[in-house]
């Protein structure tokens, strides 16, 4: 089984983006809770062994079992199937609630964060009722598709922020004055334009890399275009302003 030849239908570099698109997508939602953590060092430790033995564990059963049932686009809703169909569906649904519950509410928070009149409850059911029409829409045996859509929009959004905390606030993030929309984490009107627009960017690299160039990976590369293009951004507003 383990020996079974590869059919070259997708790259390597398509397969680390569909293996890290997960991942990332959490990170946000960690970031929720690792925020309350006494120590940095103990929060990034303990994240970093919880979620990657998670995570290796999950990817390594994927792997043997899309070996033993053969893989193809139908492998979701095969094992379905196998595992008795509705009732087994009904089980991952029921197994996901929490799961969906803190995505939902980590959206509301976050939307929050900078627009400051909308209600966290309300955002909530706002997101729900969204989120459901989406699964509604999006098919099964095409989840590839979804795992690419939400790689492409946190690998650069990450290259973003490690840049700017890292890099330009040098790790100095004064909290007293983030609400202040007059402060200094204003910027314009409550919007970051330098950090969208490259983020969008990145975005838009990924997409590109994952169309035309699927053997070299979109990850890393979209990640490292949305960090140069914001840290030129903010380097050309300082050179402005000087």
């Amino acid at each position: 089984m383990m020996r079974r030849p590869g059919t070259g239908e997708m790259s390597f570099g398509g397969a680390i983006d569909l293996v890290v698109a997960m991942p990332l997508s959490w990170l946000p939602l960690i970031a929720d809770y690792t925020r309350f953590g006494r120590r940095a060092g103990d929060t990034f430790r303990g994240t970093l062994l919880g979620f990657g033995i998670a995570n290796i564990w999950f990817y390594a059963l994927g792997a043997i079992y899309g070996l033993a049932a053969g893989g193809g686009d139908a492998l979701l809703t095969s094992a379905l199937a196998q595992a008795g169909g509705g009732l087994a569906l009904l089980l991952v649904l029921i197994d996901e609630v929490d799961n969906a519950f803190a995505d939902i509410h980590s959206a509301a928070v976050a939307t929050g964060t900078f627009w400051a009149r909308g209600s966290v409850p309300i955002l909530s059911a706002a997101f729900g009722a969204l989120c459901t029409l989406i699964a509604l829409a999006v098919p099964m045996a095409k989840y590839q598709n979804f795992l690419l859509l939400i790689g492409s929009v946190f690998a650069p959004l990450f290259g973003v922020v490690l840049v700017d905390h890292f890099v330009v606030r040098k790790r100095r993030i004064e909290a007293a004055v983030l609400a202040d929309v007059r402060g200094r984490y204003g910027f314009s009107g409550g919007w970051h334009l330098s950090a969208f627009i490259a983020w969008a960017i990145g975005i838009a690299a990924y997409q590109a890399i994952n169309q035309w160039l699927p053997n070299l990976g979109a990850t890393v590369p979209s990640l490292v275009i949305g960090a140069v293009c914001y840290l030129a951004f903010v380097s050309t507003r300082k050179a402005a302003y000087a």
